[in-house]
């Protein structure tokens, strides 16, 4: 049958000849990767049942976690409010339900005025221990009515609006402490700026010093001087046990400062202190000062 091969033409055999060589080359070619390819060394089962041990754990304390967080629920944190200017993240915050809350907003808005606690306990839907648990800190200021006319073409309408009263100069208010009612009775401070000034504080955890209030957009260095700080009731990160979006959720950390810390507990177990954290390129000196009242090791 090989003699069949010279009867095709002398072009056709070239072609068959050179498909033949390269295909002889790539099986060169494979036999040398196969011989050249490193030896795999297998995870041991105790490293594989470590790691799925680990992972599990992870998961199933992140599953209680929200199991025990609600949607519609959130930790409450009791503090000093006015009912007649808090806003509605003040009022979540001291573990208000939603639909009560819009409730108190809804009487706000059709001119309801709050003058004492208990006309607060008559809010629709607000249970008697609920409020029982919020009367010493409900804190009503002074209200004043102002009346002014405003002319148009058809006709003439007479507002009264609450008047909230500045702090006087010496004034000094704990910043930790204070809500955004407290917050607009210091002079250069609005709605806006106190709430920003709330939440920023919720994200970290509670101020440790004053001068952390010019992190907060539009704060002026002048407003320091009303404010003292108590760091004692800091909320932390318990750094080898908190999630990915936990730790990065922090004003002074990042996704690659958190992807380091869950990296490092992946493989070599926990964190013990700030001077491990150091070794990681991730952390600067300025990270680590900046961190260290919020971060706890246990």
């Amino acid at each position: 049958m090989w003699k069949d091969f010279f009867y095709y033409t002398k072009s056709e055999r070239r072609v068959i000849l050179l498909l033949l060589a390269i295909a002889l080359l790539l099986l060169g070619i494979w036999a040398v990767m196969e011989y050249l390819r490193p030896v795999e060394v297998p995870v041991t089962l105790s490293e594989s049942e470590e790691i799925d041990s680990f992972l599990a754990n992870l998961e199933e304390q992140e599953k209680i976690r929200k199991s025990h967080t609600p949607k519609n629920e959130i930790s409450a944190v009791l503090q000093p409010f006015d009912p007649n200017t808090a806003d509605s993240v003040l009022l979540r915050q001291l573990g208000l339900p939603v639909y009560i809350v819009r409730n108190i907003l809804k009487y706000r808005a059709k001119g309801g005025v709050f003058r004492s606690p208990e006309s607060f306990s008559r809010i629709y839907g607000l249970k008697e221990e609920v409020y029982q648990k919020l009367k010493p800190y409900i804190t009503i200021a002074p209200l004043v009515s102002v009346s002014h006319v405003r002319t148009d073409t058809f006709r003439q309408l007479k507002d009264t609006i609450p008047y909230i009263p500045k702090y006087e100069e010496g004034t000094i208010v704990d910043l930790n402490k204070a809500d955004t009612s407290i917050l607009k009775r210091i002079p250069g401070i609005g709605s806006t700026l106190a709430r920003m000034i709330v939440v920023y504080r919720q994200r970290l955890g509670g101020f440790y010093d004053v001068s952390q209030l010019q992190e907060v957009p539009h704060v002026r260095v002048e407003l320091n001087k009303w404010f003292v700080v108590t760091p004692a009731g800091l909320h932390k990160i318990q750094v080898n046990s908190a999630s990915l979006d936990k730790l990065r959720s922090h004003p002074y950390m990042d996704f690659y400062k958190a992807k380091a810390i869950m990296e490092y507990r992946r493989k070599r177990g926990k964190i013990k202190g700030l001077s491990q954290l150091s070794m990681f390129e991730e952390f600067t000196e300025k990270d680590l000062k900046r961190l260290s009242p919020y971060l706890t090791f246990e």
